[in-house]
């Protein structure tokens, strides 16, 4: 088990998610995403995994992905950069923010998918069956977790 509080960073050009702990690095987990670009999410429905800081906000048991660990998404730092895209006109109008991100498993039997580093959830963050399991097993709700690219 990791020694103390935890943080995890989420990095989206490599694929991996890392766990440290108060001695430093713990473990790191392959990864998949939503949307291929790997572009920070703009809007609801667009695929694409957020980028900054948040925080395990519920732990739960998933019929489908084994594990689901929730992120605060959407944060005061999403809000601001989305009412600023809006603005801007990056994004329409009548979009609207998205919520439910998090941490989960992939369908069953298809660990294979993070191998192949195929990205196929809805903007969340997807592991293999085992990891999923390890890390909700020693990752208490208000753990950090900073999603980059």
């Amino acid at each position: 088990s990791p020694i103390g509080s935890i943080y995890i960073i989420i990095d989206k050009s490599h694929y991996e998610l890392t766990v440290y702990d108060e001695q430093g690095w713990y473990a790191t987990y392959p990864v998949v995403f939503g949307n291929n670009s790997l572009d920070d999410k703009k809007m609801e429905g667009d695929k694409k995994t957020p980028e900054g800081t948040f925080h395990i906000i519920r732990k739960r048991v998933h019929d489908k992905w084994y594990r689901f660990l929730s992120l605060d998404y959407p944060t005061k730092e999403s809000w601001e950069k989305f009412i600023t895209r809006k603005r801007n006109g990056e994004i329409p109008a009548s979009a609207s923010i998205g919520g439910s991100i998090g941490i989960h498993g992939t369908w069953p039997n298809e660990d294979y998918i993070i191998d192949k580093y195929k990205n196929w959830t809805l903007g969340c963050i997807s592991m293999k069956k085992d990891d999923v399991l390890e890390l909700y097993g020693y990752t208490p709700v208000g753990t950090k977790v900073i999603i980059r690219k």
